[in-house]
């Protein structure tokens, strides 16, 4: 039995009183629902979480009550919406940095191939960091490397849709990473899973009054070991993966 296309919004936020209103704003546009998650935020991006899921019937508040990281939110986000019957969830960051225009785009996509996870892959203007930059292809060769596949175009953008049932399911039964790490852990663990992956590609900006809760050395060293993990895994799993290939 085919299942309907039901897409809900879900936005982590933590600390981004000030861009969140006019990203909410924008999407109303889309007649979608929106789960907004505060993770742990401070009383005044709380009070501003509280006046829009009152201003607009079509958005949410799920507040956890300690900041567990961006991972930490968006379970707790996936598993609000499939608790709440919707089948897809568009992940968008709080920060303004994704291109809202595309945001049709990703529904069709999704809608077109509801099995599939469709993830963005950006365009960089000059405002990404240079250290930034160049880390996202150190991550990037690691996730060919346990996948041993280029299907994953890229592994860090936030600006995504998850089928709700298949994730969940992964959430529950699997101890995913809590902060930065899980972008790129769900995406590999669904791979080896066989979840299709779509690429589109997409502006990705970062303002100059952004607010980045990137914690330098202690996220990359928490990538880092989830890189690893994820690589004792794919050598489980490596007959499996090879033989993807040669069917």
């Amino acid at each position: 039995m085919k299942h309907p296309f039901k897409a809900c919004l879900l936005i982590p936020v933590y600390n981004h009183e000030l861009p969140l209103p006019g990203i909410v704003e924008r999407l109303a546009a889309y007649n979608l629902p929106c789960i907004l998650v505060d993770d742990g935020s401070g009383a005044t991006c709380a009070e501003v979480i509280d006046s829009l899921a009152a201003r607009y019937p079509w958005v949410e508040s799920l507040r956890l009550t300690h900041n567990r990281g961006k991972g930490g939110a968006v379970k707790a986000g996936i598993l609000r919406a499939e608790s709440l019957g919707y089948s897809h969830a568009v992940q968008i960051d709080a920060d303004g940095q994704h291109d809202l225009n595309d945001l049709a785009q990703f529904l069709a996509a999704a809608a077109a191939h509801p099995q599939a996870v469709v993830l963005g892959q950006p365009i960089f203007d000059a405002s990404i960091p240079r250290l930034r930059y160049y880390a996202r292809y150190l991550t990037q060769i690691w996730v060919i490397i346990n996948t041993l596949s280029l299907q994953i175009r890229d592994a860090m953008c936030g600006y995504r849709v998850y089928p709700v049932a298949t994730c969940a399911e992964l959430i529950r039964n699997t101890a995913l990473e809590e902060r930065m790490a899980f972008d790129v852990e769900i995406l590999v663990r669904l791979h080896w899973q066989q979840v299709p992956m779509l690429s589109i590609p997409t502006r990705v900006a970062y303002p100059q009054d952004g607010i980045s809760h990137f914690r330098g050395l202690e996220d990359n060293l928490r990538i880092s070991a989830t890189h690893a993990r994820l690589f004792f895994g794919m050598l489980a799993r490596l007959p499996k993966l090879l033989a993807r290939h040669r069917s």
